[in-house]
């Protein structure tokens, strides 16, 4: 019998079966916005590749069977008519399956071999396994018979194209069992003592242990919050290649990237719970920080981009996140987060400001994280408000860093810049009812429907009484029954799925709902926190939201996403408790 489920069940189609700690997860979604038609392993090693597919077959004719697929936390299940397929993570590089009355074929999915691409398959007799080498990930997968039978195999030392892989089916009780293993060269034959429910058993525990850390407020009123703490569990990858810490990915479809603005809500999100985790999550672009001070656009596996950044929220966000920590950071934490911040804050005010300005600029729509956002129509190489009140917000916590660190003249320093920065920023860029952006070129101005234009709310109580108001009223014609459309919805630009020219994101959400709260907009920032948690609750963790009708689009796991459902359904809870 197939073990019984535990935990929230979810679509392999929107959220894939993975485990913390791997860099492989079972899933049809195979390349962007691609879905095959069999669950694939698909390692996000030196990138995002199907490298397995996994079809589970009649054992008498070994055609693909009819089967539907369900998904839990610790378990996955192909369930047919007569048999079953179950799968589960043993480690972060193991998985074992199991059937009775259905069989597996675990194939290449890549059918052609060349020098240079594509899987290579042959029987390797030190461990008597079947061995699986990929130029695309560089690793391999080992394929261990523990019990059944090998029905067929294909393709062995095959060169150019050929089917290869392997059939696996049942002795004479009906069931069958194997292990594949990600590995690199070499190990010793596979070998374990645990039975297979032991396995299930071990992972539910794992991923129970997590849940009840990140989120021991849930309750019915936070139906999404397991699903959600299950998404940044799932995402979380061993350090390995480039990544040296524990890190969660966006997601492990295909944005299986750490950027440099997204990795903050998920540290937000973990702070409580699990503050080692969450102070990786934020420390880990900064280690990889240029001689400028310039945190890289983005870091994973195999890669490392430094051709565009992100916007400085960094400042806003270790704010929040060491009151969110059980333990305060210790003197060294804080003195190394104030240097990198430090360097950070200082490549904005000397490689990002032209000579004689007072407010730095972005290079391109990319840098600010809101890639095709309107605003940048006009130009790209723009002064824009958004930046100088991320800024604003990061001397202030550097003041408090400085402060802190018994660094009295610095801390002055810091505080100074703020406030002239604060007010370069009123000065040159507040028409009186709202922001422009400005044309480093030309010092022309534009406006757009963007809610970017709308995100200087984010200084909260540095804001005067009246900016924070006008702010606030159009940030009310943003909303829709979903949340905030980061295109105005009659703006001849929207676009339904145009990423940042109208869909629903959750940061844009947490950003504009903490800066309103902190000026004063109570019941607004409520009604924009209650929407987006319904979002969530309705149409999962998608990487952005159709406004109008809240279908979610794009990479459909994405943990920002989760992450910021948490944030606002934590403070939710706790507010309620009151």
């Amino acid at each position: 019998m197939t073990a019984a489920s535990s935990g929230p069940a979810f679509s392999v189609h929107d959220i894939p079966f993975s485990t913390y700690g791997s860099w492989f997860d079972i899933s049809p979604v195979v390349a962007e916005k691609t879905y095959a038609e069999d669950l694939h392993l698909v390692s996000h090693q030196n990138g995002m590749h199907a490298v397995l597919s996994l079809i589970p077959v009649d054992p008498a004719t070994r055609d693909r069977a009819a089967t539907r697929v369900e998904a839990t936390p610790g378990l996955l299940g192909w369930i047919g008519e007569s048999g079953h397929v179950d799968l589960a993570y043993e480690s972060p590089d193991t998985v074992r399956l199991r059937g009775r009355s259905l069989g597996i074929s675990v194939l290449a999915a890549a059918h052609t071999l060349t020098p240079f691409s594509g899987t290579y398959f042959f029987h390797d007799p030190a461990a008597d396994a079947h061995v699986f080498t990929s130029y695309e990930t560089g690793r391999r997968y080992r394929v261990s018979v523990l019990s059944g039978s090998i029905a067929a195999t294909a393709g062995d030392q095959a060169l150019s194209s050929s089917d290869r892989g392997l059939t696996v089916t049942a002795q004479a009780d009906g069931t069958w069992e194997i292990a594949i293993e990600e590995l690199d060269t070499s190990r010793p034959p596979y070998a374990s003592s645990a039975t297979f429910d032991d396995i299930v058993e071990s992972v539910r525990g794992a991923f129970a242990d997590f849940v009840d850390a990140v989120a021991p407020w849930r309750s019915s009123a936070t139906p999404a919050a397991e699903l959600a703490a299950y998404v940044l569990w799932s995402a979380t990858v061993r350090p390995a290649g480039l990544v040296t810490r524990p890190a969660v990915l966006m997601s492990k479809h295909w944005m299986d990237k750490v950027w440099s603005w997204d990795h903050c809500f998920n540290a937000l999100a973990l702070a409580p719970g699990s503050p080692e985790l969450a102070l990786d999550q934020y420390h880990l672009p900064f280690d990889r920080q240029d001689d400028s001070g310039a945190l890289p656009d983005s870091v994973t596996h195999s890669e490392i981009l430094y051709n565009f950044v992100k916007p400085p929220i960094h400042g806003w966000a270790f704010g929040h996140l060491r009151r969110r920590l059980p333990t305060p950071p210790s003197q060294a934490e804080l003195t190394q987060t104030y240097a990198r911040l430090e360097r950070w804050t200082d490549f904005w005010l000397t490689a990002r400001r032209a000579p004689d300005a007072q407010l730095p600029h972005y290079q391109h729509g990319n840098d600010s994280g809101w890639d095709n956002a309107t605003t940048f129509d006009p130009e790209r190489v723009i002064v824009t408000a958004d930046l100088a009140a991320f800024l604003v917000l990061q001397l202030h916590e550097l003041a408090a860093l400085a402060t802190e660190l018994g660094k009295p003249d610095e801390a002055h320093r810091w505080t100074v810049t703020a406030e002239q920065t604060q007010t370069a920023l009123l000065d040159q860029l507040w028409t009186g009812d709202r922001f422009v952006a400005r044309s480093v070129a030309t010092g022309d101005t534009s406006s757009s429907a963007s809610l970017l234009d709308l995100v200087p709310i984010v200084l909260g109580e540095h804001l005067p009484g009246e900016v924070g108001s006008a702010l606030a009223d159009h940030i009310t014609a943003h909303l829709t029954p979903h949340g905030l459309a980061t295109e105005l919805p009659t703006s001849p630009h929207y676009l339904a799925d145009g990423y940042w020219r109208g869909p629903i994101w959750a940061p844009a959400t947490v950003l504009v709902e903490d800066g309103l709260r902190r000026a004063g907009h109570q019941r607004l920032a409520d009604d924009i926190s209650a929407r987006f948690r319904t979002l969530c609750e309705t149409h999962g963790f998608a990487e952005n939201f159709d406004a109008l009708t809240g279908t979610g689009l794009r990479d459909r796991a994405y943990t920002w996403t989760a992450s910021s459902y948490l944030l606002l359904a934590e403070a939710h809870a706790h507010r309620k408790s009151r």
